[in-house]
This record gives structure tokens, C-alpha cells and sequence, in this order.
């Protein structure tokens, strides 16, 4: 029988994603001047999964808009909205990839604020108090993603839109070493947890710089927006691209783009 590791997975990750922002090794890079040059004239584009970037009509018009950047952290999606008009609040579990905003929000004058806390307790935020939420690929860092759901129906006023990003509960279904040699081996089940891998395996997989992952179920990733408070308008599928094998044969991921049920008069 697999051992679960006795930690926090929340502080774990905290710390992984505060390495990760200090890494000359980054996952991910923050936009450059001229992306925010473009933006701060309405030509922008957001990207919340590997390649596709998400339908602009899915967004609009931001100007004046409030939208909370959930789990956003590292200078991407909060910088390009504030350049294009909107009121932003970034919340990151981590202050290193915080502090990347913030820089960019002082060095091209962006109205943009920062918050650390968890993205599935956000309680340093108000109840309906933005406009939309935008949530690039990361509840599968989260043990549980139905909270995180909850959370953004609270904060986001009447008719308010999420729009996130997911990775595709078959993702997680295969054997890691067998899919980097092009092979299709099935290993795993839904829901699925790093902390549930054998020990050598696991201290292999998570570290420093690597996250502890979760890959939940679709009954949570679209049922939980659904059972929050949410209708669903559209569903855009995407793939990890490169010479990933399983995304030759099926998508990877998942955005949705959600519109929050007026709350009871």
C-alpha cells in the first residue's frame, strides 16, 4: 500500500511556486514591455492553458472593469489587464511570484494590488466585489477545487464572469515515464494525488521547484462551478502541444468561461 506524505501540501506548494519565481529555470515568464505597451492600447490577448490563448470575446471590454487575477501571480495576466483598463487584484499563495506584479505595476504606473492568500479562502476580499474572475491553470495545485469555486461566486458580483483554465482529468490517468518514451501506459485513477505515489517515486516527482499535484474530476471542475452558483457559456479544449503524445490523441485541458446566477432578492 502507497504512504501519503505527512505535510501540507498548501505550505508546500507555497514555498515550491517562491523558489520557482526566484529560478533562472522559471515555468513561466512575465509579459514583456511591448506586450503591456500593446495592451494599454486594447490589443491584447490572455493565455490560461498551455498554447491557445482564450476568445477576446469572451473577455470585452475591460476598461474600468474589477477583476481579480486568482492564482495569477508572476507578472502575466494581472499586468496585461491593468494596462488595458481594469481595476486588478492579483492573489498568489506566493510573494515571490507577487512581487514580480508588483515590480510591473511600478515600473509601466498599472492600477494593480496584490494579495497573498490561498485561492480557495480568500476572506481578505469582499463579497461581490469584482466584475470577473480570471484563473489561469493552477486548482490543480489545490487538494480540493470546490472551494476555490465558492470562493470566486462570493466575491464576484450578480452576473459576474469566471473564466478558467484546467487541466483534463485524463492527463493524470498515465504513467509519467512511459508517456516521456511516446507510450500510453494507464496507472492511474480520478481523482489523483502526487502524495499518494510510492516513496522513491514521489520524492522524485515533487520538490524544491516542482509543486505537489492534484488532478480532480470533472464532476468537480465543472460540477463544482456549476453547484457554486455558476451557468456555463462556453468550453475552448487545448493540448499541451510540443511532442506531447497523449495530446496527439485527445485535449488536455480545458477553459470555461462561467456567468455567476443573480444571488436571491
Amino acid at each position: 500500500m502507497m504512504r501519503r506524505l505527512a505535510l501540507d501540501p498548501t505550505e508546500f506548494n507555497r514555498q515550491a511556486w517562491d523558489n520557482i519565481a526566484r529560478s533562472r529555470n522559471r515555468w513561466f515568464t512575465p509579459a514583456p514591455a511591448e506586450q503591456i505597451a500593446r495592451a494599454s492600447s486594447g490589443d491584447f490577448t490572455l493565455r490560461l492553458t498551455a498554447c491557445k490563448t482564450i476568445p477576446m470575446d469572451w473577455i470585452g471590454n475591460v476598461q474600468g472593469k474589477r477583476i481579480l487575477a486568482l492564482a495569477a501571480g508572476g507578472g502575466h495576466q494581472g499586468p496585461i489587464l491593468a494596462a488595458a483598463g481594469a481595476s486588478v487584484t492579483v492573489v498568489d499563495i506566493s510573494e515571490g511570484q507577487l512581487e514580480i506584479d508588483r515590480r510591473m505595476a511600478d515600473e509601466h504606473q498599472l492600477d494593480l494590488v496584490t494579495l497573498q492568500a490561498d485561492m480557495a479562502d480568500l476572506a481578505g476580499l469582499d463579497d461581490a466585489s469584482f466584475d470577473m474572475v480570471i484563473n489561469p491553470c493552477s486548482v490543480n495545485f489545490a487538494p480540493d477545487v470546490r472551494p476555490i469555486w465558492q470562493e470566486a461566486a462570493r466575491v464576484l458580483c450578480d452576473h459576474g464572469v469566471l473564466i478558467a483554465g484546467v487541466i483534463q482529468p485524463v492527463n493524470y490517468l498515465f504513467d509519467e515515464v512511459a508517456r516521456d518514451g511516446r507510450k500510453l501506459k494507464v496507472r492511474f485513477t480520478i481523482p489523483y494525488s502526487d502524495l499518494d505515489l510510492p516513496e522513491e517515486e514521489r520524492e522524485r516527482t515533487i520538490g524544491a521547484e516542482r509543486p505537489i499535484d492534484f488532478g480532480h474530476s470533472l464532476a468537480d471542475l465543472i460540477g463544482g462551478q456549476l453547484d457554486a452558483g455558476f451557468y456555463l457559456t462556453a468550453i475552448m479544449e487545448d493540448t499541451w502541444g510540443g511532442d506531447d503524445v497523449l495530446s496527439e490523441h485527445i485535449a488536455t485541458f480545458l477553459a470555461t468561461r462561467a456567468i455567476r446566477v443573480p444571488r436571491p432578492a
